[in-house]
């Protein structure tokens, strides 16, 4: 309780630390892992990590952005091969942490932890990525750093590939002695390019170019579709100064409250079931890497001042559908009331004790006891799960709706003790995101699989209250986060979360409004890539599986993949629809 009382202070007192340390009160903050080297004036805070021992790595992370934005100067680069590019940045990436870390010493544990967890989960020695981070673990390792063995693997793997000896000893001390003028460090990380051979002669001066030219960095890609969002809107700026002095105070607070276990069993980071439904099970369907993906709490998305905003804006859109959907509700709850009715059967030789009926014995000794028992109820145990596309195509009408309809739905089927879960899928970036960059890294290889990173929310779980969750749900309506869709993905993990509940009848209904869509991925696949993908994942949920789906479609007719599926051709429809399919559901 304690951790979810804290989330928002916590991700708001990094973010302020994060502006304090870097004195940059201009940055915007986003949530998801950071960028290599940072983008200007915006910092990627990730998810609230589960237990408190991932709090250090968490806060490295923002820790490390905070110095490049502290440290680093933005100047003239000089043209260099996308190699020599990354080792470059990743020179200036360990500099500015050292320089941070030597003056605000509390961080190094931060910094130190984060790049023990970054290590953990680089396995490609191969790469590019891989090798270039090996620069940043060479100069460390020259400064006591502490570093795990998995570092130091990397660290080994860089010095063979390259042939690093002690004669380039003298280089990295210069380096380290010039860790605090940067123009300087750069002719020195220009030097051992060379003795590299990566760099065959040093660039002149008037050879530079603008960084944004430069291949290899971060803005060869378009930043513009990377999700922002404010820390701090403009009346909370005045309170910066007041709110810094409390920053360490409201972060102990936080981490004293957290229990070393999993706050949210149900929040795991992206890993798929190893079944049949697991979204690679097809040899035909790959996924280039998980390592981008986020399974996400929608509470973790909007601030809380957004979170205030949304809900009033959905309980608007929600007031001029109330007669209608109201009255439906209504005939759903009565359904499903009646349905829970217990009755019983009197005058039993065995059973309960019927303590009613006890008068007789004192009328007459000689009367037996009367027993009564429940009769046996034909509804059973259910929970439902509504999984809802959060692509763009759904911008406007349709995902109004569908916020709509599962928020009254959703309140309605909580107060007939019906377990209800609201997911959503959509991707964190249009067109791509760090998992195409990465392929293109490693030299876009055909057939990748698929190419961007995936982002799956929880609105709602099966165990928490609709009085909790509410508050969050209208972060749907939030602007920027319809992206694109990949459907199949979505639908194996919300078929694994309702195969782990414990209700007996378990009930999937999909909206959308129509095929997957990721241009990333279907650019460097087939076209029928992820279409086939979700024919095959609902063909074994539909065959092999107890769990019961339904679709509807939003003006798009989806039965060439369900079954059972309907479509409307007017997202008003969807409600009295979505209605109809469950009355349907519990009448069975």
């Amino acid at each position: 309780m304690g951790w979810n009382k804290n989330r928002d202070r916590l991700h708001e007192a990094v973010f302020s630390s994060v502006k304090a340390i870097s004195k940059n009160k201009e940055l915007t903050s986003s949530t998801g892992l950071s960028q290599r080297p940072p983008i200007e004036r915006n910092i990627f805070i990730p998810s609230t990590p589960r237990s408190s021992k991932d709090l250090n790595k968490w806060r490295g992370e923002s820790d490390y952005q905070a110095f490049w934005h502290l440290y680093h100067q933005k100047t003239k680069q000089i043209p260099l091969t996308l190699n020599a590019r990354m080792i470059f940045n990743e020179l200036e990436i360990s500099r500015v942490e050292l320089l941070g870390c030597s003056k605000y010493l509390g961080s190094k544990s931060n910094i130190s932890e984060y790049h023990n967890e970054k290590s953990l989960n680089m396995h490609d020695e191969k790469s590019l990525t891989y090798l270039a981070y090996g620069a940043n673990l060479w100069l460390k390792n020259a400064t006591n750093f502490d570093l795990s063995n998995e570092s130091m693997n990397i660290l080994q793997v860089f010095n063979k590939k390259f042939n690093i000896d002690h004669s380039l000893d003298s280089i990295r001390d210069k380096l380290i002695e010039n860790i605090e003028d940067q123009r300087e460090f750069e002719k020195l990380s220009i030097e051992f390019l060379q003795k590299l051979n990566l760099v065959k002669d040093a660039p002149h001066e008037d050879e530079s170019i603008d960084p944004d030219e430069a291949p290899g960095t971060n803005d060869q890609f378009d930043s513009e579709d990377i999700e922002t969002e404010s820390g701090l809107d403009d009346k909370n700026e005045n309170q910066m100064q007041d709110f810094k002095g409390d920053i360490d105070i409201d972060m102990q607070e936080s981490m004293d409250t957290i229990d070393d276990t999993s706050i949210e069993e149900e929040i795991e980071a992206v890993a798929y079931p190893s079944n049949q439904f697991s979204p690679n099970h097809k040899k035909d369907y790959s996924i280039y890497t998980k390592n981008f993906d986020e399974i996400i709490e929608a509470k973790d998305l909007v601030t809380s001042d957004e979170s205030i905003r949304l809900r009033n804006q959905l309980d608007n859109l929600i007031k001029p559908h109330l007669s209608t959907i109201g009255k439906l509700a209504n005939r759903l709850q009565r359904l499903l009331l009646a349905k829970q009715n217990t009755s019983w059967n009197y005058n039993l030789e065995e059973g309960i004790l019927d303590n009613a009926r006890l008068h007789r014995i004192i009328a007459n000794p000689g009367y037996p006891l009367s027993f009564k028992q429940e009769t046996e109820n034909n509804f059973k145990n259910t929970v439902v799960t509504l999984l809802i596309d959060n692509s763009g195509s759904m911008r406007g009408r349709s995902i109004s709706l569908a916020a709509i309809c599962a928020d009254i739905i959703g309140s309605t089927l909580e107060r007939c003790q019906v377990k209800t879960e609201i997911l959503g899928f959509t991707t964190k970036n249009w067109k791509g995101g760090d998992s195409k960059k990465l392929w293109m890294i490693n030299g876009s290889k055909s057939n990748p699989g698929r190419l961007n990173d995936i982002r799956h929310i929880i609105y709602k779980s099966a165990d928490n209250s609709w009085r909790r969750s509410r508050k969050f749900f209208g972060s749907m309506l939030r602007e920027g986060l319809l992206k694109e869709n990949v459907d199949g993905e979505a639908l194996a993990w919300s078929h694994e979360r309702l195969t782990k509940r414990p209700e007996e009848r378990k009930v999937l209904i999909v909206i959308s409004d129509g095929a997957p869509v990721d241009d990333s991925t279907l650019s460097a696949n087939r076209d029928d890539f992820l279409d086939n993908h979700l024919k095959e994942i609902i063909s074994k949920i539909e065959n092999d599986s107890p769990v019961e789906i339904q679709a509807i479609g939003i003006g798009h007719d989806v039965t060439k993949y369900y079954k059972n599926a309907i479509t409307i051709n007017r997202a008003e429809e969807l409600g009295e629809v979505l209605l109809e399919e469950l009355t349907k559901l519990f009448n069975n």
